[in-house]
């Protein structure tokens, strides 16, 4: 199983909309990839609220192999949003991992 963790920090203001607004989207837009691809076995984008953090959306997902989670990556989709967040963010971090 492949574990793929992706962290952004958000602009204050981009595309028109101001931080809470994208963050809602691309939440939102994130969540409807669920089931996406073959493999993929579990997709959660999460907006941290009360406890400690230091990015403001993290994607935590779950993939049966380094297949599924290459499918995912390249399928019209998930480009659409890589896409969005691109305009939207500050900072990216990224660790997939095998487990």
């Amino acid at each position: 199983m492949i574990k793929h963790i992706v962290m952004w920090r958000f602009a204050d203001q981009a595309e028109g909309a101001d931080k809470v607004t994208n963050l809602q989207i691309v939440r939102d837009r994130l969540a409807a990839l669920d089931g996406l691809v073959p493999g993929l076995r579990k997709l959660e984008p999460v907006i941290p609220d009360e406890l400690e953090h230091d990015y403001d959306l993290v994607l935590y997902s779950e993939f049966d192999s380094v297949e599924a989670l290459r499918a995912y990556a390249v399928h019209p989709d998930h480009q659409a949003v890589a896409g969005l967040i691109a305009k939207v963010r500050t900072e990216r971090v990224c660790v997939d991992y095998e487990v």
